[in-house]
């Protein structure tokens, strides 16, 4: 796992040098929620809402995510992908399919099944302090 973690996060440095694995991992999230709170995205992955914060401010600035106001409370900003945003995100995406595909191509059916079965598991648990 340990192993794991490194290699995204220098595939995450590669991609955009400015821009942490945490990043990344936000850009995602917006991009699968359509957009959503800051003090959401603190929620979903138990981080300390100043944590977050910084790190929008970071996406802002590198013009990857824009705040808009919430159509139901005009009060509430709402983080979005901009469009600079979504071209990043595709990109890390492909190269991470690539990289992906690359090291599982000699694997049989049967190992690719049970591999992910066990991701599957172990993304299914929710994890200590997590209650999903």
């Amino acid at each position: 796992m340990t192993v794991f973690a490194r290699r995204a996060r220098a595939a995450a440095g590669r991609m955009h040098p400015e821009l942490s694995l945490v990043s990344y991992t936000l850009l995602g999230h917006l991009e699968e929620s359509g957009g959503c709170r800051a003090t959401d995205l603190a929620a979903h992955y138990a981080l300390d809402k100043s944590t977050v914060s910084r790190q929008v401010t970071g996406l802002e600035r590198a013009g990857l995510v824009e705040r808009r106001p919430d159509t139901a409370d005009h009060r509430v900003q709402v983080l979005h992908l901009t469009a600079a945003g979504r071209r990043i995100l595709a990109r890390v995406t492909e190269s991470r399919r690539a990289a992906f595909r690359e090291r599982l191509a000699d694997w049989s059916a049967q190992d690719l099944s049970r591999f992910a079965d066990y991701l599957a598991r172990y993304n299914a648990s929710p994890g200590p302090g997590r209650q999903d």
